[in-house]
């Protein structure tokens, strides 16, 4: 995808869910996006999922499911990659939050920790570690503007887990494996009471109906995340690496979301009966949650909902 298209995508993320906003509402262009309103749709937490982008809608925050930088990541936080591929790209006012991402094999190619230290550069870049976690809250009453913050009692959260799934598919690796997987096991098990909703993020996915369907890399991941996300109860596991948007349900607890279509699209396989979604079209996800609700919507680059589905819970 040249950058042309690339530039069209940050475009098209600034305001495309027609179908979310108030009726009669204007939007308007990049240029021009103070005058965008909130969307009022009653959830308390709003995020967009974007993958595959490396060569928007109001957010707290953008999901970035890897391979960040193409063709082989970046050599160091002074990389210009990380100005002609990602601060000079999303420049919309909606896409000015923070970026929680996770690294893609393409990532690993150079100097994976630049992007680790790049956190110290950009406002909106934010990687602490390979791996990290974070307890995002869910305020109450996100539709109104709350001006005593004290009177916010509201507890409810969400746990977000953020994998480094590349070594998962290298024998050589099985030390550094071990011990992220020992992490993932103790941040789910002592996750606080207040969480509602459990997301883990990682670059490969444990099921697609993309090209890997049935290849190593999908098995890989499966072998080794599958139960456990179940056995915690994960409610989502979001993921990259296939270029399309998906959405497959196998049995156990775990839905998998696939948001990898931020740059080059390949095929999908219809028909399948764990698979609820799939397109092979530019695009993006985007997340809207409460405390008993889930709602994902699939939107290409011209700001078509393509999919929308909800998760509900007691």
């Amino acid at each position: 995808m040249k950058n042309t298209a690339l530039a069209a995508l940050g475009a098209a993320v600034i305001a495309p869910l027609g179908a979310l906003a108030e009726p009669g509402i204007t939007h308007y262009a990049s240029e021009d996006l103070t005058l965008i309103p909130k969307i009022k749709d009653g959830y308390a937490l709003h995020f967009m999922a974007i993958g595959e982008w490396g060569t928007a809608h109001a957010n707290n925050f953008v999901i970035s499911c890897g391979d960040n930088f193409y063709p082989a990541g970046v050599v160091s936080e002074q990389d210009p990659l990380f100005h002609y591929s990602f601060e000079n790209i999303y420049t919309a006012h909606s896409l000015q939050c923070d970026w929680y991402p996770v690294l893609g094999n393409h990532d690993y190619h150079t100097d994976v920790d630049a992007q680790v230290r790049y956190s110290k550069i950009s406002r909106r870049w934010n990687m602490p570690a390979r791996y990290y976690a974070k307890e995002v809250k869910l305020k109450k009453d996100a539709d109104k503007e709350v001006k005593d913050k004290e009177k916010d009692t509201t507890k409810d959260k969400v746990l977000f887990v953020m994998m480094d799934t590349d070594p998962f598919l290298h024998k050589e690796k099985a030390d550094y494996v071990a011990k992220e997987m020992d992490w993932l096991k103790e941040t789910l098990a002592s996750a606080s009471v207040d969480v509602k909703w459990k997301i883990v993020v990682g670059h490969h996915p444990f099921c697609t109906v993309g090209p890997r369907i049935n290849n190593y890399e999908t098995i890989a991941i499966r072998e080794a995340l599958k139960q456990v996300l179940d056995v915690h109860k994960v409610d989502v596991y979001l993921s990259g690496h296939e270029h399309s948007l998906q959405h497959l349900k196998m049995d156990g607890y775990t839905h998998q979301f696939i948001s990898g279509a931020g740059s080059e699209l390949t095929q999908v396989t219809t028909g399948l009966p764990h698979c609820r979604f799939q397109a092979s079209e530019h695009g993006f996800m985007y997340f809207s949650v409460d405390a008993t609700r889930l709602n994902v919507k699939a939107i290409n680059m011209s700001g078509k909902v393509l999919y929308d589905t909800t998760l509900t819970k007691a």
